[in-house]
């Protein structure tokens, strides 16, 4: 079973805890941290970034850094303005930041650049998810609305121009605040599940672009995580309850909690704050304002871990696979691995410095398609190639552990090609298919004016 970690944070100046999700160890506590909900994210496991609002008169923000190996952020970077929700990508080829005046910023993480930003809310955004196949991202915002945006039109200038909105989708049928967003498996055919203010959590189709089912909650709902079967959803709720609602199965009106609640989970003082899940679904990771992180097995509905957050309340859990650098029989050889590099990129820009959109758009999508598929997409081939030659002639077992890294990220890149390739070929086999059956229309036609 692959190890994983529970992460936490808190509004307060806590920090940043760490533990192993099964055997309780606690990892390196990362300091100086001050995180708004959803402000905590992993970038693709090679480094931690939170959003930090330590002034609410300030008119700036900031966003920091932390290495594995390392209690202090390393890299320090000051956007525009204050950030709310912050999101990354799988592959940590981007940066997403959604700030308290509603406008969502876009970076690479490679080299910092600001790449997009674009006006998606009439008030602050509040939560940021990417859909599964990473070509959508979701937004949820003070003004009630979720917000669907497909990365190709925000990158495609032309498109832009030419679309009525900006988005895919925009689902304002939320009365108050949205308070989380999660999405579920599918990409463009995904279901996602948004909680509000108003008690309310909406499941919505992107396949369809509508509500399908619309559940009331005794309490508003902070939090909310999908089961990687997508039978239920876990809901944390303020007044300090964990509710299981039905996503397929039809739930009587005899229900305790009302319809398409099937059970809670109780243990929290306080408000639920924030929810995780396990890579199997087995084990659910609560955070709440009691300052408690309680780990729960989904099966048995019982209270599997306990951990104490430093102090003040709990506002983000995150629950990700243990990093290899993080691995007692890895860290050996990692250590000689990253103590000759750089492993945190540089700081995220302010303002956006291209002078030409479209450069800008080209770099970035090029990056993401070709380059950027490496565990460590920020570090080139060539500059791995010549760090695994130093540590050959220092005789370093690390130089073998990198030379198995260098074939793993070739054969991805491979299997990338191979499939933009088949998806060109069936895009071309449709047109010729399509302008064959007009062709034989047309023909027919006219031969039956004649």
């Amino acid at each position: 079973m692959e190890a994983e970690l529970v992460l936490a944070s808190s509004p307060t100046d806590a920090g940043i805890s760490c533990w192993d999700l099964r055997s309780g160890t606690e990892h390196l506590r990362f300091r100086s941290c001050s995180s708004p909900a959803h402000g905590l994210t992993s970038v693709a496991g090679r480094f931690l970034a939170s959003s930090q609002l330590r002034d609410s008169k300030s008119s700036s923000g900031s966003i920091f850094y932390w290495s594995w190996n390392k209690p202090q952020p390393e890299v320090k970077s000051f956007p525009a303005e204050p950030i709310n929700a912050l999101a990354s990508n799988c592959e940590g080829t981007y940066i997403v930041g959604g700030s308290v005046s509603g406008e969502i910023y876009l970076w690479e993480v490679a080299t910092g650049r600001l790449l997009k930003r674009w006006h998606a809310h009439y008030r602050a955004v509040t939560c940021l998810v990417f859909s599964d196949d990473q070509f959508l991202l979701i937004s949820g915002a003070e003004d009630g609305s979720v917000r669907v945006w497909s990365l190709l039109m925000i990158f495609d200038d032309q498109r832009r121009e030419e679309a009525k909105y900006l988005y895919e989708y925009s689902f304002s049928e939320h009365t108050l605040k949205v308070t989380d967003v999660a999405a579920g498996y599918g990409g463009c055919n995904a279901i996602i599940v948004s909680s509000s203010e108003d008690r309310t959590c909406k499941v919505w189709s992107l396949s369809r672009g509508k509500l399908l089912r619309n559940i009331v909650f005794p309490s508003i709902i902070d939090a909310v995580v999908l089961d990687p079967g997508e039978h239920v959803f876990y809901a944390g709720g303020r007044d300090g309850n964990i509710y299981i609602a039905a996503l397929n199965a039809q739930v009587n009106s005899s229900s305790n909690y009302g319809f398409h609640i099937i059970g809670s989970l109780s243990e929290h003082n306080k408000a639920i704050t924030c929810l995780g899940l396990s890579m199997d679904g087995y084990l659910l990771v609560s955070g709440s304002e009691d300052g408690m992180v309680r780990v729960w097995d989904t099966r048995t509905r019982n209270i599997f871990r306990v951990f104490r957050h430093a102090k003040g309340p709990v506002n983000n859990v995150l629950v990700i696979r243990q990093p290899s650098h993080c691995n007692p029989r890895t860290s050996m050889n990692f250590q000689a691995f990253s103590s000759r590099r750089h492993v945190l990129p540089s700081p995220l820009e302010k303002y956006s410095y291209s002078h030409d959109d479209n450069i800008d758009t080209k770099a970035c999508i090029n990056c993401q398609t070709y380059n950027n598929i490496a565990d460590v997409p920020n570090i080139s081939f060539q500059t791995m190639q010549n760090q695994i030659k130093e540590l050959q002639q220092q005789g370093s077992s690390a130089a073998t552990e990198m030379e198995m890294e260098r074939l793993k990220l070739e054969r991805k890149r491979s299997m990338q090609m191979v499939q933009q390739w088949k998806k060109m070929y069936e895009n071309l086999h449709q047109f010729c298919v399509s302008e064959l059956l007009d062709g034989n229309e047309h023909e027919s036609a006219s031969r039956h004016n004649i």
